[in-house]
């Protein structure tokens, strides 16, 4: 089937947003994105109303917005544009969308409290493994808090807790925090989630999405010195939340808009947004923060997209690999020699582990499938080093659902899936116990299952594994000539006696 496009146009309290997805059955994406902090609902506190300057630079991105649209030929049929807090709150909103939308031409829905909700709790529970826990969404003007039961929304709320709200009206001025405004925030947060008398029983689970969230992971991953690529799973831990607010505390907002990991343009709200974010964590009795790199607009998607209600994927993980192979064309249906890897490297594997030579770990065997799956992608880029594309691919595109820690663990596996000594290199500081084992295991594997299938037309139809006296032997069940198989595997033996401890005969 075609790709279709559709634009989601998020018109926040702090920022205005497009975003372009492209999608076909097998695969979507996101395809183009602007941005601006338009700062609509700057004052709205104090006066209930949008301000004049706010409104003028809010037309003036809707109409770039708008032009962008027409010249990527999108029609009326393929944008969304929907406003929240900011737009919805203020009492002379109604003008300015007339206005506004007259300048535009764009047609736009103000979504309800309800609504936003809904949405950050789509992005959030199908770009991460959130089953049971709470979902918070923290914007410029509000912040919404879903109870998640069984991937479903069983409870939810909003409330007017915005890092803009709450900047301007505890935190003002130019120069750094006193403690008695952060305590006096803090206390008017911890007051307001008193109308949540579920949120600390909920469990241990706490996923995040939203600007501020984002900004918080990243300047965390950077003050701790950890690997880093992107903080989609990144899980922010509460201590580390607590050391970053009295940092930021001590700070000018303009000092606070050069930290690393901090945009510039946060500099004034983000201090703000870290005590509502620690003050629910307090409440909630929460020691961490999962963040995903997935918004409301990606919910505004994915209720489009996927159907059902509500609108989930089956299986986050799986779905994020095989949705970035299906983008390169490597999925199974389109490629048989990715699926024919799949099937010999996992066969090994299950092999391998009843003959007593690993311990079959299930989350092992899930991350050697993504790393046949997705070994190959780099070929849209060049054959030559196409293992370190792949890589590369996978590092920088994401796998929601996953840890930084496993997508290390798929890339540096496809990484040394053609030649190399398995190294977990610069993400050595993700690792844990075992992990440079599981690599050595994944990467020999796939190896084995790419050589193989050397000669991509399927031949080798399978690989039987018999141990005796140190030795393991490869038998294979062939259909014609396999010797190209046959000495594409036989080089591997130093590698496979890394890994397994045993001498290789194929």
């Amino acid at each position: 089937m075609a790709a279709e496009r559709v634009a989601v146009i998020d018109l926040g309290s702090n920022s205005f947003r497009l975003v372009v997805f492209t999608a076909s059955d097998s695969w979507w994406k996101r395809t183009d994105e602007i941005y601006e902090a338009v700062r609509i609902g700057e004052g709205l506190a104090a006066t209930g109303k949008l301000g004049e300057e706010g409104m003028a630079r809010a037309q003036a991105t809707m109409e770039v917005f708008a032009h962008f649209c027409a010249a990527s030929g999108l029609g009326p049929d393929e944008i969304d544009a929907v406003a929240t807090s900011a737009i919805r709150d203020a009492s002379n909103s109604p003008e300015f969308l007339k206005r506004a939308e007259a300048a535009s031409g764009l047609r736009v829905r103000v979504l309800s409290h309800e609504e936003e909700a809904r949405y950050g709790y789509l992005a959030a529970v199908n770009s991460s493994t959130l089953a049971d826990g709470v979902m918070l969404d923290l914007g410029g003007g509000s912040m919404q808090l879903v109870h998640v039961v069984g991937r479903h929304a069983q409870e939810l709320d909003s409330w007017t807790l915005g890092a803009v709200r709450m900047s301007e009206r505890f935190l003002p001025g130019d120069g750094p925090a006193k403690r008695k405004q952060v305590r006096e925030l803090a206390e008017h947060v911890g007051r307001e989630l008193e109308r949540a008398p579920w949120l600390d029983r909920c469990g241990s689970r706490l996923v995040g999405i939203g600007g501020t969230v984002r900004n918080l992971g990243a300047a965390a991953q950077r003050d701790l010195g950890v690997p880093e690529f992107g903080v989609q799973g990144y899980v922010l831990a509460r201590s580390e939340l607590d050391r970053l607010i009295e940092e930021l505390a001590k700070r000018t907002p303009a000092e606070r808009a050069k930290m690393p990991g901090i945009k510039p343009s946060r500099g004034d709200l983000i201090l703000a947004g870290a005590v509502v974010v620690q003050s629910v964590m307090e409440a909630g009795g929460f020691e961490g923060l999962e963040i995903t790199e997935a918004g409301l607009r990606e919910g505004v998607f994915f209720e489009r997209h996927l159907g059902g209600e509500p609108p989930l994927f089956d299986d986050v993980r799986r779905a994020s690999v095989v949705n970035m192979a299906a983008q390169y064309g490597m999925d199974p249906p389109s490629s048989p020699h990715t699926a024919h890897v799949v099937h010999l490297a996992l066969g090994l594997f299950d092999q391998l582990a009843e003959a007593g030579l690993h311990a079959g770990d299930p989350l092992e065997r899930e991350l050697l499938w993504a790393a046949c799956l997705l070994h190959d992608i780099g070929m849209t880029v060049d054959y030559d080093d196409h293992h370190k594309h792949s890589r590369y691919l996978i590092l920088n595109a994401g796998l929601p659902g996953f840890t930084p820690r496993e997508v290390a663990l798929i890339g540096q596996a496809v990484r040394y899936h053609r030649k190399g000594i398995p190294s977990l290199g610069p993400f050595a500081g993700l690792a844990i116990d075992g992990d440079a084992g599981r690599l050595d295991r994944m990467a020999t594997l796939l190896r084995l299952a790419e050589d193989l299938e050397r000669s991509r037309d399927q031949l080798v139809r399978d690989a039987r594994v018999a141990t005796s006296d140190g030795t393991v032997r490869l038998e294979l069940d062939s259909a014609g000539d396999d010797r190209v198989s046959r000495w594409a595997a036989g080089r591997e033996t130093e590698l496979f006696a890394r890994a397994f401890d045993r001498q290789l005969v194929v």
